[in-house]
């Protein structure tokens, strides 16, 4: 059996080969040609200025709508790209616009913000009266207030309402000030204690003769979050369930510290419920305690009163014309002159005299004045559950068992040393010795590439251009491509008398004879065939022109 391959040497294609076939075609595969062409150059354009997108940059954020309102038309003016984020939060512009966009907006003063400052003073007018300034130096003040506020990084937005009494030199009891503060924080955020209080402190500080006290902070689900000691100990707010909380997790902690290295980690299970006393108890005693012992005593006062009254000689005898006093007794001595007749001597010399006198002394006297401290512990309680240990038996197979009383005990001693039990306070300890009905973890099973959320995003990303190129590559193989094959297609070459029959080269393989046997018919007929072109190649063109032609043989 043999192949026949069989060249034919054509003409090459002219220059106006696809004018010619252009000119060939129809109108609607013209128009179809046409169609796909614009198509192409349509997607070439899209796919160019896709691949050129800039990259965008955050311009401003947490706008109110007027200063967004205000910059969105002068970014229209400028003729400067924007667009917004998901939600509209944000405006964004070209990453290489950013800076100049910033310094532009800000020469024409925006954004302006929705809180004005001490800036409204300078809109002074004339034939403003006191009422007036006044009102506008307590707007000038709040907003400034609020501008410090808002810096703080969990505050998203806050409100100020300062009271301020006009002072009056005639009132004898001068009005404090008085401040609100209403905070809007960010989501999830929350304010400690310490920061409350730097808020508060930022707001008296601020206006003069303001105190601390004086100022109210409220958050946006209306709680009040400047409360003072004696207002918090009459309720339970946040701060003291996480300062329970925080007290039950460390003593669940030094629990399973002590414990878990005799069991092992995971054979062990511990819980702490504290009782915290958070009320502030104030208390003052006065007590009294005389002069005890011989010991002199302070003198607080002392007063001395001395009143009386001198010895007079009162009239005594009978009166007579010499004298009304009568005569004194006389006497006559041996020696000597005798006395003169006088006057009778006293018949009474005895005076009057009364003194007084006062002590004071100072008595003992202790005050007392006791401030118990909150959040004291009142009671603990514990229970912790201890898992059987496991052991292996004689055939190597691992069986759990009891632990022994004695080394439970151990443990509840451990425990108790471990809590500060305090059997006064009402403390108790429970350990238990349980099996524990652990179970067996699921297996997870893997989430499919294309439920991935980063997959997800990739293809979200890549839709467009792929979709782009999957439209050129139909317009190519469906309106190109035919159109360009139909163009292409050579004309076939008109029978001229004095042309040069085009040359046919035969090459045969033929497979090698067995020696010994006759040559076949179909051998000697394609043996013919062969001699006949060489001979006579006319005749064998001519015979092949009229079989594409389907034309029957002469």
């Amino acid at each position: 059996m043999s192949n026949t391959v069989a060249e034919l040497d054509m003409q090459p294609v002219s220059r106006n080969a696809l004018s010619a076939g252009l000119s060939g075609m129809e109108k609607a595969q013209k128009i179809k040609l046409g169609l796909g062409a614009f198509g192409l150059l349509v997607i070439a354009i899209a796919l160019f200025f896709m691949g050129q997108q800039p990259d965008w940059k955050v311009l401003y954020a947490n706008l109110n709508d007027k200063d967004g309102g205000a910059i969105i038309a002068q970014l229209t003016t400028m003729n400067v790209p924007y667009k917004y984020t998901e939600g509209g939060g944000a405006i964004m512009v070209p990453s290489d616009k950013v800076h100049d966009t910033r310094l532009r907006l800000a020469s024409q003063g925006l954004p302006k913000g929705s809180v004005n400052g001490f800036e409204l003073m300078e809109a002074n007018r004339f034939g403003m009266t006191q009422f007036q300034e006044r009102l506008t130096f307590q707007r000038g003040l709040e907003g400034e207030l609020t501008r410090s506020i808002q810096s703080l990084s969990s505050v998203q937005a806050a409100r100020i309402h300062l009271a301020l009494p006009n002072q009056n030199g005639f009132f004898r009891e001068q009005q404090k000030p008085s401040a609100s503060v209403l905070l809007t924080l960010h989501p999830g955020r929350t304010l400690d204690k310490a920061q409350v209080a730097g808020i508060v402190h930022l707001v008296a500080s601020s206006v003069p003769e303001m105190n601390p006290k004086a100022v109210s902070i409220v958050d946006d689900a209306g709680n009040l979050l400047s409360a003072t000691p004696e207002g918090q100990a009459q309720g339970a707010d946040t701060q003291k369930l996480q300062y329970v909380q925080q007290m039950e997790q460390l003593y669940t902690r030094r629990i399973l510290d002590m414990i878990e290295p005799l069991v092992g980690v995971g054979n062990v299970k511990a819980q702490v419920s504290a009782d915290v006393d958070f009320s502030l108890v104030e208390s003052t005693s006065e007590q009294h305690k005389p002069n005890q012992g011989a010991e002199p005593g302070t003198v607080r006062s002392q007063q001395l009163i001395e009143d009386g009254s001198p010895a007079v000689a009162q009239p005594a005898g009978v009166p007579g014309a010499t004298t009304n006093q009568p005569p004194a007794t006389g006497t006559a001595p041996i020696n000597g002159a005798a006395a003169p007749l006088g006057v009778a001597g006293n018949g009474d010399k005895s005076g009057t005299t009364r003194k007084e006198s006062v002590i004071n002394y100072e008595i003992d006297k202790t005050v007392k004045v006791v401030r118990e401290a909150s959040g004291t512990v009142r009671r603990l309680t514990a229970a912790v559950v201890v898992n059987h240990r496991s052991i292996t038996d004689k055939t190597g197979k691992a069986i759990t068992s009891a632990i022994p009383p004695e080394q439970l005990e151990q443990m509840t001693a451990l425990v108790r040393e471990t809590i500060g039990f305090n059997k006064e306070r009402g403390d108790s300890v429970n350990v238990v010795n349980a099996v524990f009905n652990i179970a067996k973890p699921v297996e997870e099973v893997p989430q499919a590439w294309w439920k991935n959320p980063d997959n997800m995003e990739l293809a979200r990303s890549m839709a467009w251009p792929v979709g782009m190129l999957g439209m050129a590559l139909l317009v190519l193989m469906g309106l190109v491509r035919p159109g360009l094959k139909m163009m292409r297609a050579p004309a076939l070459p008109k029978p001229e008398s004095n042309a040069k029959p085009p040359q046919l080269n035969a090459v045969l393989n033929e497979a090698p004879e067995r020696p010994g046997l006759p040559m076949p018919a179909e051998n000697q007929r394609l043996a013919d065939a062969k001699r006949l072109a060489l001979e006579n190649p006319m005749a064998v063109a001519n015979i092949v022109k009229s079989w594409v032609n389907g034309e029957a043989p002469a």
